[in-house]
């Protein structure tokens, strides 16, 4: 299974976006929990969702800057 691309993350709402970081984060602490259970079986699921949490979190980073250049200029006007 390839990693997922960026521009997938870059389609999504805000809204999606925030719900995707939330699910990423739990499945993160099922699989840490598997692990230390020794429940496993696919430990490079850890690679992909740490991977597509990453980029998720770059685009509301992203998303947030913009928003914060953009508040500023419009206050100038």
């Amino acid at each position: 299974m390839p990693l997922p691309k960026i521009s997938e993350a870059r389609d999504l709402t805000d809204a999606e976006l925030a719900k995707q970081i939330l699910e990423l984060k739990q499945e993160l602490f099922k699989l840490r929990l598997q692990k230390a259970t020794q429940r496993l079986e696919k430990p490079h699921q850890f690679k992909h969702a740490k991977h597509r949490l990453a980029q998720l979190l770059m685009v509301e980073g992203e998303r947030q800057k913009a928003a914060a250049q953009v508040a500023p200029e419009a206050e100038q006007e």
